[in-house]
């Protein structure tokens, strides 16, 4: 074998020992066996002239080099998985798998019932919901559409602006009848608030919101998961912000007259997916669906046509 043409196999079976840890992890996630990994492990090794891993009492740890080839082997893997996307489907059937990238409180709290009409109406679609809060690398094929929070910058990339979530303050009845309805800003001070721990994001956030309503807010129950701090609020624990959609489904808005924030919501393409039946309906139904979403309505209906040039 050329030291130029290492093989796909041992390139998988090195990027799962990475992200596991371990050659047995590796082995379960790829249904092999423990030996035979390890064989693709040292044969990549033999292949590219130097080792990947140091073999240490706690196990396997990349080396240095091996953590800059992951690099260029993951780009591979997702290549690999969107070749599989596109091909299992056929023609102009709206079928096959679609790969949607989406922030946690999304993917939680918004994503099922957005998805729930779209797999009604075309129940050949197979979605694979991915939740994190980095964003997806789109021109790296690692997800077909992404729903952000801020309008892209890459020149490869569709974008549809879907409007701006509103955010507020929310607690449940019970709370507020064990302590009170703040009448204003100054109240909140004696009130359990609920918020955000380290997230430098986040905290910038709490700064203009504490400029916006000249009041230090002390949070007494922090985490960086919205989708905990949610439900530490339905849990009755305090008051906490959240999308206004989301908590007037259960929740007692808090201060009624004030908008904390907005947040912009886009959804989001490579550019050369846009004559892709399947990603294209699928596109069209998040960008219709979400902008009823931040409008407090509900739709069903999935437009047709083609990407949008442009937001």
């Amino acid at each position: 074998m050329s030291i130029l043409s290492p093989d796909w196999d041992g390139q998988r079976a090195f990027l799962a020992v990475l992200d596991t840890g371990s050659l047995s992890a590796a082995a379960r996630s790829l249904g092999l066996t423990q030996p035979t990994v390890r064989h693709r492990i040292e044969a990549l090794e033999r292949v590219i002239g130097q080792p990947l891993f140091s073999r240490t009492v706690n196990g396997l740890v990349p080396t240095d080099d091996a953590r800059e080839l992951a690099v260029h082997v993951r780009r591979m893997a997702f290549a690999s998985e969107a070749f599989y996307r596109a091909a299992s489907a056929s023609g102009g059937e709206i079928a096959g798998t679609v790969r949607i990238s989406v922030a946690e409180f999304v993917g939680i709290e918004v994503m099922p019932r957005l998805l729930a009409p779209l797999r009604e109406r075309h129940p050949g679609l197979c979605v694979e919901l991915v939740l994190s809060n980095e964003n997806a690398d789109l021109p790296g094929q690692e997800a077909d559409i992404a729903i952000r929070m801020r309008r892209p910058r890459h020149g490869a990339l569709v974008a549809k602006r879907a409007g701006c979530i509103p955010l507020g303050f929310f607690a449940t009845a019970s709370y507020l009848e064990r302590h009170g309805v703040p009448e204003g800003a100054t109240d909140l001070a004696r009130h359990t608030l609920i918020g955000s721990d380290r997230s430098r994001m986040d905290q910038d956030f709490t700064r203009e919101l504490q400029k916006t309503l000249g009041e230090k807010l002390y949070f007494a129950l922090r985490t960086d998961s919205h989708p905990t701090q949610l439900a530490m609020v339905r849990a009755g624990l305090g008051i906490g912000v959240t999308q206004l959609p989301i908590g007037e489904r259960d929740l007692v808005r808090v201060l009624p007259g004030l908008i904390v924030a907005e947040l912009e919501a886009w959804v989001v393409a490579h550019a050369d997916l846009r004559h892709s039946h399947r990603i294209d309906a699928v596109f069209r139904h998040l960008a219709a669906n979400l902008r009823q979403y931040c409008t407090g309505t509900q739709i069903t209906q999935i437009t047709s046509g083609s990407f949008p040039s442009s937001g």
